[in-house]
């Protein structure tokens, strides 16, 4: 007769020593799609120690309560480190004094409700398996230097005053395990569920940043030019932010010296991968190259893209409007914007994969004159040349070295120095007249590129305008954020940082908007001012009368109309009704 299965047998922890670690694992049957053979991988919970106390893993960590709660340790192992290490609490003992508990609660309550209405708490849900203990740490994680504006080391601190989204108590070690547990495939799985809430045609800029970092173990640290000016190594992080639904859609990290225009097409495959259709892509003249346009036309990818005034086919049409004085001839003008504009097709052929010759759908360029601006710069044109040619005469004079020749051709840009290639002694210079033409003709000119789109000029300028949002973005993620620096030191943990700092900015964003469309901006300076006036709101958590949130008043009760949150029962103001109508003046009839 053969022996009976243990149905409990898959949960019946038990050591495994492997490469001299010894490990609680457990094996669970698991049958190979392809070959159909059923196999008894090992899960590695934990370690276990000399004298059989049990150490909590990631995967121990990440697990689920369900999940934890049917693993059957042995009688003799001391498990007393499971709770000291990941915050579980006995449901019969309450944190404190087992009966009270009272901790502010109205700046996280507020911002649980943004992560509803833009979805990312659904979203987040659907791509951890509906793990709601991951997706409440990751939020945890993602409110904390949004509304503390201080680091990671003391989220648990907060924790202790803060009735937080994580039950769990957020050390620094379980932070670094924890974000070394999120993978790329969670990013691409989140951005995916991301792009399927855009609208057609929604507007979406492409812009980077860079951000220093301290250590050096980061593969994509480079030594670029960094934009805060900082002898630090840094990373590229490249943001796709909707100016219609005004929140990021898209992230990802490049090397620190990765130019702009290199990276177009890695971002163009990533999104289509991740399944952004029919939006239309903003970029500025760190994108533009003949290649990244051709890469748009190739994808048929509608997008604006600003263009330099020396690019050929923009110097083209600048000639071609001719000499003119006050107003170039054709152009038209707008009243509010006070510019000049001319819209001109383009007709661009190239050769695909197939080697056919493919035609670009309505490429267009448009074509501004700003005479404001053009009086400007030939006031600062003139000035140069007066300093060039002043310093070039003491030079000359005084039989001056030049030192760094490239320097000294930066120094004097539009004229040609001659100096003996022996001493390095100036000898002569001329006026370059070709580029101080050149520098003329184009001053008060600039351009833009729409393919794909059947804007008019004036529209596409104002829609290319609208990235002045996305630079307040950066601008709020290295201050607000306190993401100025890099502060992880594996690969691991960067990605699970970013994907953590990547809510936190759908959550700050979609506050700075609704702040600013609505008249929120008149009675708060900014939208931080938004989240102190909801943070004294406090949670009173009884074992014996249930939680009591303490009243919304005065203007936590504008923000919820403004948001359109539903203000929880029993926390609205209420006031008496008027039972008594107000008596007629005059004499009171006669009774008959």
């Amino acid at each position: 007769m053969p022996r009976p299965v243990d149905p409990d047998a898959q949960y019946r922890v038990k050591p495994h020593v492997t490469k001299g670690y010894t490990y609680a694992s457990t094996r669970p049957p698991f049958v190979d799609p392809k070959s159909g053979i059923k196999k008894y991988p090992y899960v590695h919970w934990g370690t276990v120690d000399n004298y059989l106390k049990f150490i909590p893993g990631t995967t121990f960590y990440i697990a689920t309560d369900e999940e934890r709660g049917r693993l059957i340790f042995p009688e003799n192992w001391d498990v007393s480190a499971i709770e000291r290490l990941t915050g579980l609490k006995n449901p019969d003992i309450h944190i404190t004094t087992g009966k009270y508990e009272n901790r502010l609660y109205g700046d996280i309550w507020f911002l649980e409700q943004v992560a509803v209405k833009t979805g990312i708490l659904q979203d987040l849900t659907t791509v951890f398996d509906g793990n709601h203990e991951i997706v409440a740490d990751i939020l945890t994680l993602s409110m904390f230097p949004y509304l503390t504006n201080f680091t990671y080391n003391r989220v648990a601190r907060w924790q202790r005053i803060t009735k937080t989204p994580s039950s769990r108590e957020l050390t620094s070690s379980f932070i670094t395990r924890f974000t070394q547990s999120i993978t790329e495939q969670h990013r691409m799985a989140l951005l995916k569920l991301r792009a399927a809430r855009l609208e057609k045609d929604e507007l979406c800029a492409v812009d980077s940043t860079s951000r220093s970092a301290y250590g050096d173990s980061l593969v994509d640290i480079r030594w670029g030019k960094n934009k805060d000016n900082l002898p630090l190594a840094q990373t590229t992080e490249v943001v796709v932010y909707t100016l219609t639904s005004h929140m990021p859609v898209y992230y990802r990290t490049f090397p620190g010296n990765m130019p702009d225009s290199r990276s177009l097409g890695v971002i163009l495959s990533d999104l289509e991968h991740a399944g952004f259709k029919d939006i239309v892509l903003i970029t500025d003249r760190g994108y533009e190259t003949l290649k990244n346009l051709e890469e748009y036309i190739l994808r048929e990818q509608s997008m604006i893209m600003c263009a330099k005034t020396s690019q050929k086919t923009v110097a083209w049409a600048i000639r071609e409007l001719g000499e003119f004085g006050v107003i170039p001839e054709g152009m038209m003008i707008d009243p509010d914007a006070k510019i000049y504009y001319k819209q001109i097709d383009i007709d661009y052929q190239m050769e695909s994969s197939e080697q056919n010759a493919k035609i670009s759908d309505r490429l267009k360029l448009n074509l501004y004159f700003d005479p404001v601006r053009r009086s400007l710069e030939l006031m600062e044109l003139d000035i140069a040349l007066t300093l060039q040619k002043s310093a070039l005469d003491e030079l000359l004079k005084n039989k001056g070295v030049i030192e760094d020749y490239a320097a000294s051709k930066r120094d004097f840009c539009y004229y040609n120095v001659t100096y003996d290639s022996s001493t390095r002694v100036i000898k002569s210079y001329v006026l370059n007249e070709k580029k101080l033409e050149r520098a003329r003709s184009l001053s008060g000119f600039f351009s833009i590129i729409s393919y794909g789109l059947d804007y008019g000029a004036m529209e596409v300028f104002r829609n290319y305008c609208l990235r002045d949002e996305q630079e307040k973005y950066f601008q709020q993620m290295k201050t607000q954020m306190v993401t100025d620096r890099q502060r992880n030191w594996s690969e691991e943990g960067k990605t699970g940082r970013l994907l953590i700092l990547f809510v936190s900015m759908i959550l700050s964003s979609y506050v700075r908007h609704i702040w600013k469309s609505t008249r929120l901006n008149e009675i708060f300076s900014s939208s931080l001012d938004i989240v102190d006036e909801m943070r004294p709101i406090r949670l009173i958590e009884n074992t014996c009368d249930g939680n009591v949130i303490t009243p919304f008043i005065g203007k936590q009760v504008d923000i919820c109309k403004a948001f359109d949150f539903n203000i929880p029962d029993g926390c609205s103001p209420k006031y008496p009704a008027l039972h008594n109508p107000k008596r007629k003046r005059g004499r009171p009839p006669k009774k008959s």
